[in-house]
């Protein structure tokens, strides 16, 4: 049995968010758990992918995270931000994000924590989610899956849109607004309750739903015949390593723990 991380789980997971993609789709991939999935994608099953790799070109195969050590990018072309506020409003983009909070609703944070007046803690500030949120699909990743991070009631500021019909008075949502899945050291989670509720797609290998729900503050759906989140697969971990040939991803969730958790 092939042994894995509960991080090389995670990019795994993620990498299926782009299962559903045209062949040719932009993907905004920020953090390394993402970018590690993106680039997966693009190696095994979606080669039309067009990342920017956090640069400012494209590259024809993904470029390894880390020290390069004589690695020359395989360039094709030049993706500036100009460029990117070009393809934002035409949606054929999928952000894979890492907030900071997200709520019931898929509303994201990434501003601060505490009160907007006087905050406890200050981040990045809104950065791009607005823009993303509303125009693009989009999809999350918590190393650390607690109720700190999936807050009851609303998150602390709203950075990124989410389906709060509060927040939209002539109960219409934005056209592009599509939150696809949310990948944590726990689980994956999707969109597809009704009227856009938080539900569990899989477990990964020895939790409960009980500790997921446990560990968020609202309410999430048990789908019936609920699965575990499959394993990675020996070419798949082969790749992953060959993309991450420092191991970052060793650092990404606490002390590195196998994936394979004793239930």
């Amino acid at each position: 049995m092939t042994d894995f991380s509960l991080a090389e789980l995670c990019i795994c997971a993620g990498t299926d968010i782009f299962r559903d993609e045209t062949p040719e789709v932009f993907a905004t991939v920020i953090g390394l758990v993402p970018r590690l999935a993106g680039s997966l994608a693009k190696k095994t099953f979606l080669p039309g992918l067009m990342m920017s790799d956090g640069e400012f070109y494209f590259a024809h195969e993904p470029v390894p995270v880390g020290r390069r050590n004589g690695y020359i990018p395989k360039k094709e072309g030049h993706i500036g931000y100009e460029r990117v506020f070009d393809l934002i409003p035409k949606g054929n983009r999928h952000a894979f994000v890492g907030p900071v909070q997200v709520d019931q609703y898929g509303q994201m944070n990434l501003s601060c924590i505490g009160d907007y007046a006087n905050p406890k803690v200050t981040m990045l500030g809104v950065r791009g989610l607005p823009g993303n949120t509303v125009n693009n699909r989009t999809s999350m990743f918590f190393g650390n899956h607690n109720t700190r991070a999936f807050v009851s009631g609303e998150v602390d500021m709203v950075s990124g849109a989410g389906y709060n019909p509060a927040r939209y008075p002539n109960g219409v949502y934005p056209k592009g607004l599509d939150h696809r899945r949310i990948v944590t050291n726990l689980c994956v989670l999707d969109f597809e309750g009704e009227n856009h509720k938080i539900r569990v797609r899989s477990l990964h290998p020895g939790v409960s739903f009980d500790e997921v729900q446990e560990n968020t503050g609202f309410d999430l759906i048990k789908p019936d015949g609920l699965g575990e989140t499959p394993a990675p697969t020996e070419e798949q971990l082969a790749i992953i390593a060959a993309l991450d040939p420092q191991n970052l991803r060793e650092r990404v969730i606490k002390d590195n723990p196998s994936g394979r958790r004793a239930l």
